[in-house]
């Protein structure tokens, strides 16, 4: 039975979707499976629907099966129910509109990423998530420090770090740092594990590994190994095909 971790901020333009889609893509890469036995699906719950967009871009060559499903409620609440997946990575609304289906998303969770930003301006709207949705449901969550610019010098990093620790909040010990690569992926229609090899993608890359390692380190899944055997086409509704009656 597929481990379902949930990417999750009422904040939006935190970089959910970036998280969501990089991590999906390194724990397939690193899972290996085939075109007939993809072992990682990306779900997005958010009516933007941007994770869907970037999805068709990369068309054949993504390397994990994926579902547009905010409008599918009756799917949301049975993802734990899913058999032909390791591991299942939900991108969720940045809106507190959109509430009743991140909690849905919740229910089905087996653990929370909260990406949050460097910089004060987030902190207020990720203790708001954290205290009103994402404690409340009861899973193992952890704080991700996101889209930290080191020409910026470590000052916010570390005023980000203490304000974390001041709340007592658990963390990955992975920093994801800002790279033009991550922000540019999207319109050029390609994940981490396809970027260009030279030294800059290597580093783009390495942030996501170490950060998949400790996501599947903290899962009951089998040990990472990597492999380059990746799917070349998305299921067409995997979900419903894939969830106990």
């Amino acid at each position: 039975m597929a481990r379902v971790h949930v990417i999750a901020n009422q904040k939006g333009g935190v970089g959910k979707t970036t998280v969501t889609v990089n991590l999906a893509a390194v724990v397939a890469d690193t899972l290996g499976g085939s075109t007939d036995q993809p072992r990682v699906l990306g779900v997005s719950t958010d009516p933007q629907a941007s994770m869907l967009e970037w999805a068709t871009r990369v068309g054949d060559a993504l390397p994990f099966d994926f579902e547009q499903c905010h409008d599918r409620p009756e799917v949301l609440g049975k993802l734990r129910g899913i058999k032909q997946y390791d591991h299942i990575f939900v991108d969720t609304p940045g809106s507190l509109e959109d509430e009743s289906i991140l909690r849905t998303v919740l229910a089905q969770a087996d653990d929370v990423i909260v990406p949050l930003e460097p910089e004060p301006m987030s902190f207020s709207p990720a203790a708001r998530s954290i205290s009103r949705v994402v404690e409340p449901a009861g899973v193992p969550w952890r704080v991700l420090l996101n889209n930290w610019d080191p020409r910026d010098g470590e000052g916010d990093l570390q005023q980000t770090r203490g304000f974390v620790a001041a709340k007592g909040w658990p963390s990955f010990n992975t920093v994801i740092r800002h790279y033009k690569l991550h922000t540019r992926a999207s319109a050029e229609g390609v994940t981490v594990v396809q970027y260009a090899k030279n030294r800059v993608a290597l580093e783009a890359r390495q942030d996501f590994f170490k950060l998949a390692l400790e996501v599947l380190g903290s899962s009951n899944g089998g040990t990472p190994r990597h492999s380059n055997g990746r799917p070349k086409e998305s299921a067409v509704n995997a979900v419903y095909s894939g969830v106990e009656g």
